[in-house]
């Protein structure tokens, strides 16, 4: 493969936008439900392309979550079409009046809604990303270059020719949603350093893709994806509800970004719940690590592993669990912001000062009262998907939907007005 191969596809993307702009809403529209029928029709064929990538991950050892990751049921694959339905069915946001004045000379000045150009995403493991990416980018009028990890490049090659041979049909522009089909990684190198054509730079992955694309990108970069949450148990909780939001927040699916990882515990309610959530999470095959002082408070002991300083702001996920003992409401927040990555974080609380005091000075881009940081997502969030969950504060943070993907821009219109 040339040295021209990522630059060809940057000049073909940079071309694809200007069609991109003139795509009225109706055909966007019937582009993404049109994948999204194709994808329930080749259901079976999509999870053959995906059994070839599973069975390649197994032989190379991949964890439990990265095959988690990697997979694709029948029902994440349903999901991927109501995205793109959801998606359909939201108002364009582009050419949208952001808001509008005249100047006291006469002419008006409006602010509008204009795509960012040309994304390049580059994710591992999960191919449903491919889909939702290209479905929003379509629906946001950008062009898009996809850079999947080698442990799912037959399932993203499937995907990503799907998404163009159903969208050609319908009138999506050549070369709006590209894949990089080769897994040399120095394509990825090549691609983040292509400041003359890609508009912006998405990874969504591990710390290693990230640190390894915000030392080397010479374009601007949207972090995403890095979850290291938490849930504080303050002394007033409803034991109950404490248990449920924790077991639903650490097993309903370990392996993704907005699962917990670590729990805190008021020292004052530690006698009422420790026990108890030490028994449940054990039945559910969790591997806990917990602070000497945490351990105290249980019968089984041997069953609990004592936790390392390292595991206080692991990313872990898996099924494990650390978890320690605070003294208020003030020094869970200092923890969370100091371990945690500023993405999902809850408190379980009946009392009003100290929720607001969390949801308030918590700095990070969800915060929860009384829920489970699983519904940190896209979808859930009503946005049809998302390109990632963004974790820094420029230029979007939270889950990235379509209007996330946009930008403005100002239109001055005049009868012949000059500054004086």
């Amino acid at each position: 493969m040339n040295n021209n191969y990522i630059e060809e596809m940057g000049k073909k993307a940079k071309e694809a936008t200007k069609k991109l702009l003139t795509l009225d809403a109706r055909t966007k529209n019937n582009i993404l439900l049109a994948v999204a029928t194709e994808l329930l029709v080749k259901k079976e064929e999509i999870k053959a392309a995906n059994k070839i990538d599973l069975e390649k991950g197994k032989e190379a050892g991949l964890s439990f979550a990265l095959l988690d990751r990697l997979e694709l049921t029948d029902k994440r694959i349903e999901g991927m079409a109501e995205s793109l339905k959801e998606m359909a069915a939201f108002t364009d946001p582009i050419g949208e009046i952001v808001t509008g004045w005249k100047h006291k000379n006469g002419i008006s000045i409006e602010k509008k809604r204009v795509p960012l150009g040309v994304i390049g995403m580059i994710y591992e493991s999960r191919p449903n990303v491919t889909i939702d990416s290209a479905g929003l980018a379509l629906k946001s009028s950008n062009a898009i270059i996809l850079r999947g990890s080698a442990n799912a490049i037959n399932s993203n090659i499937y995907l990503n020719k799907l998404f163009n041979e159903v969208g050609k049909k319908y009138g999506l522009p050549e070369n709006s949603v590209q894949l990089i089909e080769s897994t040399d990684r120095e394509l990825a190198r090549q691609m983040i350093s292509l400041d003359k054509y890609i508009d912006v730079i998405i990874p969504r992955g591990g710390k290693g893709l990230k640190r390894f694309i915000i030392e080397n990108a010479t374009i601007p970069v949207i972090e995403t994806g890095a979850g290291v949450c938490h849930v504080f148990v303050d002394k007033s909780a409803k034991v109950d509800v404490a248990l449920k939001i924790i077991e639903n927040a650490k097993t309903q699916r370990p392996s993704t970004c907005n699962s917990i990882e670590t729990v805190l515990i008021h020292r004052d309610i530690a006698d009422k719940i420790l026990q108890d959530l030490t028994d449940m999470l054990l039945k559910d095959k969790v591997e806990l690590r917990y602070s000497q002082e945490a351990i105290d408070f249980i019968a089984n002991r041997a069953e609990v592993k004592l936790a390392s300083e390292e595991d206080f702001g692991a990313e872990y996920l898996d099924l494990i669990l650390s978890l320690k003992l605070v003294k208020n409401v003030d020094e869970a927040i200092e923890y969370i912001n100091t371990h945690g990555t500023h993405h999902s974080d809850s408190i379980i609380t009946e009392n009003i000062d100290n929720a607001e005091k969390f949801l308030n000075e918590v700095d990070s881009a969800a915060v929860y009262l009384n829920a489970s940081t699983r519904f940190s997502d896209g979808g859930e969030f009503g946005f049809g998907g998302e390109i990632g969950i963004s974790t820094q504060k420029l230029h979007a943070r939270g889950p990235m939907g379509i209007r996330e993907l946009t930008t403005t821009k100002y239109t001055i219109r005049g009868k012949g007005q000059i500054r004086e």
